[in-house]
């Protein structure tokens, strides 16, 4: 079953839909039976990518139509909220050291998250973010708890997209298109939630001055948490100049640093203020479980995640993630030696 669910109105225009697809019990144990029969993906990622969209074809027409019309058209939601997808049997326990998760017997979860990539475009690493590794744990991490990174849990992680520092001084250019988030454990107290701002929603609740000034070149973004912990011993590293929004007005592209955004004037500064506000009253607020994933478009809007208590106690809250893009070609100068995936 699918439907498109209204967020909220608007005098101008009806909101963003956040798109619900519902896998019917059927379809989800003929989908289970098929990916615990695979082994772990990771030693030949592009046979297991292949395999799994192999399976991931055999969805009903109606479902499967839906999540590659999102991946495909430019009108269409930004964010997907997939349900009631297989899961493991059993999971070890929840890494605390930022992943991978050792003893896993079953691969059923990373077959759906690479399901679900593969009808999105390719799966890709950067060397910066995880190691390069194409299936991230998002966990929480007790030396990042406050960070604004996938490891923090104890405070807010601010609207953004992913964005990879580029010694260019673009960080919006080499990015992921999406992002798929596969939840395999929830938080204890199930109050985490992930928020996605459509950038049409945001647009429609800014005045035009505002919008012209977050379009104009007065806002450095600074590089990723991973970046700046990893390979800048904790300084910031600041985009060339840039706009947060660009394109055209139905179908703009936004960017925004988890890490920090640096207006460069006094407007620019009240501007950004006025655009996460915009942000927080545009967004969809998803609590994600076992057998549910999101897709995220990661142009057309911008995500947090709300904060919440980890034990540090092998239970906590485990997504999967993978960056995901349409076409690797543009990106071809980075790609890391050996690797037709992994990048720099």
């Amino acid at each position: 079953m699918t439907t498109s669910v209204p967020h909220r109105q608007s005098p101008d225009a009806p909101a963003q839909t956040l798109a619900r697809i519902d896998l019917p019990d059927a379809v989800r144990d003929a989908l289970g039976r098929q990916l615990a029969a695979e082994p772990d993906p990771q030693p030949d990622i592009d046979r297991a990518t292949t395999r799994y969209l192999q399976i991931f074809a055999t969805l009903p027409t109606g479902l499967l139509q839906q999540i590659l019309d999102f991946g495909r058209h430019a009108d269409t939601p930004g964010v997907g909220y997939v349900r009631n997808l297989p899961v493991d049997p059993e999971l070890p326990a929840t890494p605390t050291d930022g992943g991978p998760a050792g003893g896993k017997r079953s691969y059923v979860a990373e077959g759906v998250l690479l399901g679900l990539s593969g009808l999105l475009g390719e799966p890709v690493g950067f060397l910066t973010e995880k190691n390069g590794q194409l299936i991230h744990d998002v966990v929480p991490v007790p030396s990042g708890a406050t960070s604004q990174t996938n490891q923090g849990s104890t405070v807010f992680l601010n609207f953004h997209n992913d964005i990879v520092h580029d010694a260019g001084g673009r960080y919006d250019v080499s990015n992921p298109d999406f992002l798929v988030l596969n939840c395999l454990r929830a938080d204890h107290e199930g109050v985490a939630a992930t928020h996605y701002a459509d950038a049409r929603d945001i647009a429609r609740a800014l005045d035009a001055h505002t919008l012209e000034v977050l379009r104009s070149p007065l806002f450095r973004l600074n590089a990723p948490g991973s970046y700046v912990r990893d390979v800048a011993g904790g300084s910031e590293v600041l985009s060339d100049p840039v706009g947060l929004i660009g394109g055209p007005q139905d179908a703009p592209e936004i960017s925004s640093s988890a890490n920090g955004v640096r207006a460069l004037t006094k407007e620019a500064e009240a501007a950004l203020d006025r655009l996460q506000a915009a942000c927080r009253e545009a967004a969809h607020e998803v609590h994600l479980r076992p057998g549910e994933a999101l897709l995220i478009n990661n142009r057309k809007g911008l995500h947090a995640r709300t904060r919440f208590t980890p034990r540090y106690d092998g239970a906590d809250r485990w997504l999967q993630r993978t960056y995901v893009r349409r076409n690797q070609w543009p990106i071809r100068h980075r790609q890391a030696a050996g690797s037709r995936r992994v990048h720099h």
